[in-house]
């Protein structure tokens, strides 16, 4: 009889990234223009959290409702 390994699932380590000069601006122009975040997130291929993160420190507000 031969008996088969476990499969254990491993998580995937975060990668992260800092936020360039280009980076920034980008976001502020999304902030200005009222971009949902989602729809950043998925332009700069970043999560919501960190974006909303970033615009806390730096002051500037996202999500804005329409």
């Amino acid at each position: 009889m031969v008996k088969k390994a476990k499969k254990t699932a491993t998580k995937k380590k975060a990668v992260r990234r800092e936020y360039t000069k280009a980076d920034v601006k980008e976001l502020r122009a999304h902030s200005k223009a009222k971009t949902p975040v989602a729809k950043i997130a998925e332009l700069t291929k970043r999560s919501e959290g960190s974006l909303r993160q970033k615009a806390i420190k730096l002051g500037i507000r996202l999500g804005h409702q329409r």
